[in-house]
């Protein structure tokens, strides 16, 4: 008991890419400026969803809630890192460790299901645009907004409470760049069988279910787009589905790598590299693929930039 109990009085030592102190240092200014453009992107993303009446849509109303995630899920992760980074004592409390899991398993959950339900979107607005208003009804939009939130909540309830429980018999060397299931699973002194299994069963729920879902439903959005007759047309849709799915891949892709394969069979550094993709790159590719190359959103992002920046003028003429 005593041995069970001293990873929760001494924490863990996060080893991260200590033993590259030249990869850490780059890695360093590289993982900041992401984490700061995910921060500004995001967040313009948010403010001009709710600024702008023009962007009052469920396309929109999802975005929004997606930037709210990717931000929350960024900050769980990139801003202890960075602080471990650059310190000679690797050292993270157990508190700290066990509130990391906790949110960044459940905000990573909810982004599974909710880029999922973003697809349904982009389905019901391309293959049924006469319905679309009926079958998006604001009543929807909130009840999916709701359950991508509450499963990811949920999920990281039952999850990360099994994990927690494992006993780690003293040790508390984590060779990852945060706190995360697969990593506290290898780590255990017993046998993980009944956690992997579960943790097996959790991926398919989020993992595979939902980006089977997204295929079908662009698989769909495409046979719409081969219909159209103008060629300019089919190459500027077939531009941006190629770009979303390019997102859906990279988020996904790495986070069943990670998921669904056996706990004691990741490399070194191959897992720690897998976790950046999904926790630092791809929370700033969605606002880069799918807004600020849209026009509806830099043209409101003018507009407000324009109309905040002549209030002060207009207040100045009007006391002269």
């Amino acid at each position: 008991m005593e041995e069970s109990n001293n990873s929760s009085e001494m924490g863990f030592l996060l080893l991260g890419f200590s033993d590259e102190p030249q990869l850490e240092r780059i890695l360093f200014v590289i993982i900041l400026l992401f984490y700061i453009l995910n921060i500004l992107g995001n967040t313009a993303i948010i403010l001009v969803s709710c600024l702008a009446p023009k962007l009052h849509t469920p396309m929109y109303f999802f975005l929004s809630n997606l930037s709210c995630v990717d931000i929350c899920f960024t900050t769980s992760v990139a801003p202890q890192l960075l602080v471990t980074m650059n310190k000679k004592e690797k050292n993270m409390s157990y508190g700290g460790c066990v509130a990391q899991l906790y949110v960044a398993m459940g905000l990573g959950s909810s982004e599974c299901i909710l880029l999922a339900v973003m697809a349904y979107d982009r389905y019901a607005a391309v293959c049924r645009p006469l319905q679309y208003t009926t079958i998006m009804h604001p009543q929807l939009c909130a009840s999916l907004a709701s359950v991508a939130w509450l499963s990811g909540l949920i999920t990281s309830l039952i999850q990360c409470s099994l994990t927690v429980q494992l006993p780690l018999c003293g040790h508390h060397k984590l060779d990852h760049i945060f706190c995360e299931v697969p990593v506290l699973i290898k780590l255990a002194c017993v046998d993980t069988t009944f956690n992997e299994i579960e943790l097996f069963v959790a991926s398919i729920i989020f993992l595979i279910v939902p980006v089977s879902l997204i295929l079908v439903s662009y698989g769909f959005i495409t046979k719409a787009v081969l219909r159209i007759k103008s060629a300019k047309g089919r190459w500027k849709a077939f531009g941006t589905c190629s770009s979303h799915l390019i997102v859906v891949i990279i988020f996904y892709g790495t986070i069943i790598f990670m998921y669904l394969q056996p706990a004691k069979s990741s490399s070194k550094n191959q897992g720690k590299f897998v976790s950046l993709f999904y926790t630092i790159v791809t929370p700033l590719l969605n606002p880069i693929i799918y807004t600020l190359r849209n026009k509806d959103v830099k043209g409101a992002l003018r507009t407000l930039l324009y109309t905040s920046g002549s209030l002060p003028g207009q207040k100045m003429a009007v006391d002269r």
